[in-house]
């Protein structure tokens, strides 16, 4: 399944490699460094998925994920957290705030397109809910 992935991390290492790997695997790869480049993108284009890094300068992904999750027009969004802060609880901090998934890094490469096939399967069929 090829989709839509906007990845949105401030690391330009941890951003280069998620895309490229994902791009490998056929995707359309739209990136941010930041919350508001994301909200940017998202005027425009409302991808399929969002791998969206908890630690942003600025406002960080959990509060970006709470507005986009409580807006009309993207609250249908799949949105993933990346995170390295992998304390206990954060899993919970993140479902709380509107994710939909939790993946750790360091990414693991080998892991990273099953993870993200296993959510772009999860996605409803045809139009997204008004």
């Amino acid at each position: 399944m090829n989709a839509t992935i906007l990845v949105v991390d401030d690391h330009p290492t941890n951003l280069k490699l998620v895309s490229d790997v994902l791009r490998y695997e056929g995707h359309e790869i739209l990136t941010a460094t930041d919350a508001e480049q994301a909200q940017d993108i998202l005027a425009t284009v409302l991808p399929d998925l969002i791998l969206m890094d908890i630690a942003l300068p600025g406002m960080d992904g959990l509060t970006l994920t709470r507005q986009l999750k409580a807006a009309p027009r993207t609250h249908h969004l799949r949105i993933v957290a990346l995170t390295a802060f992998a304390m206990k609880g954060d899993d919970l901090k993140a479902g709380e705030a509107g994710c939909d998934g939790y993946i750790t890094k360091p990414i693991d490469t080998r892991k990273l397109p099953a993870q993200v096939d296993t959510f772009l399967k999860n996605l409803p069929a045809g139009n997204p809910p008004a």
